[in-house]
């Protein structure tokens, strides 16, 4: 396996290369999904593109188990010198330059025929909304063993360290929208300013108190109202909410808290305060045998001296919706330590590449090793 990864690793360098000058945003990876097909049509493998959305997936081999690798592949909409663009600052250019280098693996060394090793390439991970759209559409209904994979920001995780697995947080997004009337400047009798609603909404946001024990945190992470005119009282307002919490249950109590604000201020106010939840991602749900797994992998593959314990994050994300919605799926996400500065979703986000053939290295493993497992219980 190491020598076809070295053989391999200048074509991953090019991929990255591409995969990282070429971002998309969420549901929008259409030119990304495209260029993905492109590197695997002429290899004997199963390709699927998905009707109504982009994503795809690539499929090797037949019968069961039938093991699984995720990588997502949406980039984000934020900032970058002064203008707002799509931006790989989350690394799933790196997550997919890894499940495309293990594939590849796979392909050039000969996989064993001892079942079905499937790629998922998911489309919308930053929107809390692709891993859903997936389970819908049945990509994982028969999958026993799913891998996904993601970069450490330095404080996690050292260079060149990697983790079994990673307890997510719970994540959830909400966009809220103030509705009132406009009044002149004049006149701040005659209206509600709607700033100073999102004002007194971003205190008592701050004020929620919740066991501290517990990782948590409530901000306002977006607020637009008024127009060009600077003699007009807002009456409207936008705005968006980042919720974050370790457990589902702290979810639950910080969800119940803001409807519970947001319902007082609109009626202290004599306004309208509607929520929409954009998404609600739930904190993890690890499996011991995957876990297992991947420790077995990340020592045979690295050694056991750069195997570090399942690391615990604030950050949330949605590929721990497969294991909720199909609990027989058994599943962990790889942690890989990479010298990532100065964080995730920074717009000047960097890590060190090097990382990347190793990672393929061990996830490559943990695939073989699960279908041999699988292979030899049946026995």
């Amino acid at each position: 396996m190491k020598p076809t990864i070295e053989k391999i690793t200048p074509q991953l360098k090019t991929i990255f290369s591409h995969l990282h000058e070429h971002p998309e945003i969420s549901w929008n990876e259409h030119d990304t999904t495209s260029y993905i097909r492109q590197l695997f049509k002429n290899y004997d493998c199963k390709i699927t593109t998905l009707d109504d959305s982009p994503g795809l997936v690539i499929e090797i081999g037949q019968g069961s188990p039938v093991v699984a690798m995720r990588a997502d592949i949406d980039a984000l909409s934020q900032e970058v010198n002064g203008e707002f663009q799509a931006n790989h600052s989350c690394g799933h250019d790196a997550h997919m330059t890894i499940a495309i280098g293990s594939l590849l693996t796979l392909l050039e060394d000969g996989y064993p025929d001892i079942g079905t090793f499937r790629f998922i390439f998911q489309p919308a991970e930053e929107k809390g909304t692709g891993a859903l759209s997936l389970v819908d559409k049945g990509i994982v209904d028969d999958v026993d063993y799913l891998y996904g994979m993601h970069l450490r920001p330095i404080e996690e995780l050292g260079h060149n360290q990697f983790a079994p697995a990673i307890r997510h947080g719970a994540a959830c997004f909400i966009d809220g929208v103030i509705q009132g009337e406009d009044a002149h400047g004049a006149r701040p009798h005659l209206n509600t300013n709607a700033i100073h609603v999102g004002a007194e909404l971003i205190q008592h946001l701050k004020n929620i108190d919740i066991n501290p024990m517990i990782p948590h945190s409530v901000k306002m992470t977006a607020f637009q109202a008024g127009g060009d005119s600077k003699n007009i009282i807002p009456g409207n307002a936008t705005f968006s909410v980042d919720l974050r919490a370790q457990t589902n249950a702290v979810m639950d109590e910080l969800m119940i808290n803001v409807k519970r604000i947001t319902a007082m201020l609109a009626d202290y106010h004599n306004i309208s305060i509607e929520l929409k939840i954009g998404a609600n991602i739930a904190a993890s749900v690890i499996n011991q045998e995957a876990t297992s797994i991947m420790e077995d992998a990340i020592k045979d593959s690295v050694g056991v001296d750069k195997l570090q314990p399942m690391i615990t994050t604030t950050g949330g994300d949605d590929f721990h919706f497969y294991t909720i919605k199909k609990p027989h799926l058994k599943a962990t996400m790889l942690a890989i330590g990479c010298d990532l500065q100065p964080g995730l979703h920074h717009p000047n986000m960097t890590f060190n590449h090097a990382i990347i053939p190793e990672a393929v290295e061990i996830l490559t493993n943990a695939l073989v090793k699960t279908a041999e497992r699988s292979h030899q219980d049946e026995q």
